[in-house]
């Protein structure tokens, strides 16, 4: 029997906003499962929020409410976010959900006799809630570059999880391709974090020094290390271990995450999977970060972009065109108004926009609105599909936007205007004209299926104005033109 497919997003810490970081796991796991739902394959896909850690309880504090009703206030904003970025979900799981807490203690059983007792001395990062070798807090300065704070000594009796029993098994599955980490570079860059093989790693604190999680079976003193508790939910959501289904879609075929917390996925999920006798994922898929011209995205220098305020400005579909196009799907990308704009006025409004209310008014004109019998574009598009299944998003879109200039370009080459002139005095212009516009039609039809995955809502219209064989009008234009951040060029100069 075929294997369901099954696509994850990393799930974010509810102590802060979502993030445009969130939003691009949201936005590539949605345009994977769009595109293989079209292909028609079943597909779940797992969004979520971790709700448990220092980091939780410290916000609620400061909040003066407990960590539960601080994390049941938080955890909507992410979903509001998912749903606004249009993700197409199947499953939501929050780490404090009971049945995924009870599934962790079973996890936490079966991995037992991988698990011994021991007393950390070492450096902790709160804001990775992780802790760094001493080698890697000397080279980082004593402070963690992702949260710019300072490492902090700590001295405790902790679980252990023997992650380094798997190290051969973890560096084989990675090597052979059996879970591919994509791209190329990420892979190579993890492999050589463990060259040296897989540390063990500490998987409990101390209820004195962590009291919101999961507590240990058996030992209700300790609590269970956030990561151990945040990884499993791939498993839980999906039923593991006592609904069945789940086995019908593990592995997951890809993971979506960010390279900032690739190591977790690729070192320490893995040796938890291998310990409980469970495949490894297919792919990892690791996206970059995106700037904001140029810099880090931080909130001391203020230059934070919400998504929310993007789709609010320009709509959905502007949003997962820019961030599906113009960012880099595998690696880092950057963020301006101006380029965004820019891309929204000439791109989405121009290029696309104009192209379909052209084909559609020409239509109407010379054929009475009647379009004929049309076959769905003659492209090739192998290349559009072998990016698709390569995760290269960004290259795909390219190639559907070629079809968009070319098309453009080719009713700028035929002049239908000018055919339609000749009609009276020429018999053949007739056929020939609707031949071109047959041929434009069938070409913004097959440029409309490519879209589906990307840009939903406009591959709908696009198909519902030319699909049913007469042209049903576009009510208002596909992207009106919008001026926030840049100057509307049809504005006078004073």
């Amino acid at each position: 029997m075929e294997k369901k497919l099954y696509i994850t997003t990393a799930i974010p810490y509810v102590n802060a906003p979502p993030h445009i970081g969130n939003a691009i796991d949201y936005l590539l796991a949605d345009i994977w499962t769009r595109y293989q739902k079209q292909n028609g394959h079943e597909v779940r896909y797992q969004v979520g929020t971790d709700e448990h850690g220092n980091k939780i309880a410290a916000k609620a504090a400061e909040a003066g409410i407990d960590p539960k009703t601080y994390v049941d206030k938080m955890y909507i904003n992410f979903e509001a976010l998912m749903k606004k970025v249009g993700a197409s979900y199947t499953d939501f799981i929050r780490t404090t959900d009971p049945r995924h807490e009870a599934a962790v203690q079973i996890i936490w059983q079966k991995l037992q006799q991988y698990i011994y007792k021991g007393t950390y001395e070492g450096w902790y990062c709160v804001g990775c809630e992780s802790f760094v070798s001493d080698k890697e807090a000397t080279e980082n300065g004593g402070v963690c570059p992702d949260h710019n704070q300072p490492y902090v000594r700590l001295s405790e009796e902790n679980y252990y999880f023997k992650a380094s029993a798997f190290s051969d098994a973890v560096r084989e599955a990675i090597t052979a391709g059996d879970m591919q980490i994509i791209p190329e570079f990420r892979k190579k860059e993890f492999l050589e974090l463990m060259k040296n093989g897989l540390q063990d790693v500490s998987i409990s604190r101390p209820r004195k020094n962590l009291s919101w999680g999961v507590p240990v079976p058996n030992d209700p003193n300790n609590i269970m290390y956030v990561w151990m508790d945040a990884l499993s939910n791939y498993i839980t959501v999906l039923g593991y271990p006592d609904n069945p289904v789940w086995q019908e879609y593990w592995p997951a075929d890809v993971e979506v995450l960010g390279k900032d917390i690739m190591r977790f996925h690729a070192g320490l999920w893995p040796a938890m999977l291998l310990g409980l006798g469970l495949s490894l994922p297919k792919k990892l898929l690791v996206h970059g970060f995106v700037n904001v011209s140029g810099a880090k995205m931080s909130k001391s220098v203020g230059n934070i972009v919400d998504p929310n305020q993007i789709i609010d400005e320009y709509g959905v579909d502007a949003f997962r065109y820019f961030f599906s196009r113009h960012i880099p799907t595998l690696d880092d990308g950057d963020f301006t108004w101006d380029k965004f704009e820019n891309a929204y006025n000439t791109e989405l409004a121009n290029d696309l926009g104009n192209l379909v209310s052209r084909i559609a008014s020409m239509v109407t004109r010379y054929q009475a609105g009647v379009i004929g019998v049309v076959n769905h574009g003659e492209h090739d598009m192998s290349v559009y599909h072998e990016t698709m299944d390569s995760l290269e998003f960004n290259k795909a879109m390219d190639e559907v936007w070629a079809m968009v200039r070319s098309l453009n370009q080719y009713i700028e080459n035929v002049k239908p205007w000018e055919i339609a002139k000749k009609i009276d005095k020429d018999t053949e212009a007739a056929t020939h004209l609707s031949e071109v516009l047959t041929y434009a039609v069938g070409s913004v039809l097959q440029i409309a299926d490519l879209l589906v995955p990307f840009l939903p809502s406009t591959a709908e219209k696009i198909q519902k104005v030319f699909e049913s064989g007469t042209i049903v009008a576009l009510e208002g234009v596909l992207f009106p033109k919008i001026y926030i951040h840049t100057e509307n060029p049809a504005t006078p100069k004073k």
